[in-house]
């Protein structure tokens, strides 16, 4: 599979997708050994199904959350880059924010994450 198809497929079936098929999306994009960085919490996500369970607590945060690219993804050895938008509301009150991803592939699926956003709840 190529990797801007997977990065794709990250965010529609993982950050865009069911909520009741979280895990089993998860699962089919990372690995086992998994290990997921957010700023301030290195490895917080250990394996697809830690990492289902964030996804889910982010987005029930922002209601209605939708994500999509703004720019890439780029490919380069390995690593997938890309810069996404994210929309919802948060309190009543909506809400645009912005990040960057960071991925390491393993075959055909991603092994590391990094990521870097803004916080929508601030």
């Amino acid at each position: 599979m190529r990797a801007a198809e997977l990065y794709r497929r990250w965010l529609d079936e993982l950050w865009n997708g069911d909520l009741d098929r979280l895990a089993e999306a998860a699962h089919s994009l990372v690995t086992e050994d998994f290990v997921g960085h957010w700023p301030g919490n290195p490895g917080l996500a250990q394996g697809p199904d830690q990492l289902a369970d964030i996804v889910r607590q982010g987005r029930g945060m922002i209601e209605g959350s939708t994500f999509e690219p703004a720019v890439g993804p780029v490919v380069q050895d390995g690593l997938v880059a890309a810069r996404w938008v994210g929309r919802g509301h948060y309190q009543g009150r909506p809400v645009t924010f912005h990040g960057h991803d960071l991925m390491r592939l393993d075959g055909d699926r991603f092994a590391e994450y990094w990521v870097i956003a803004e916080d929508p709840t601030a």
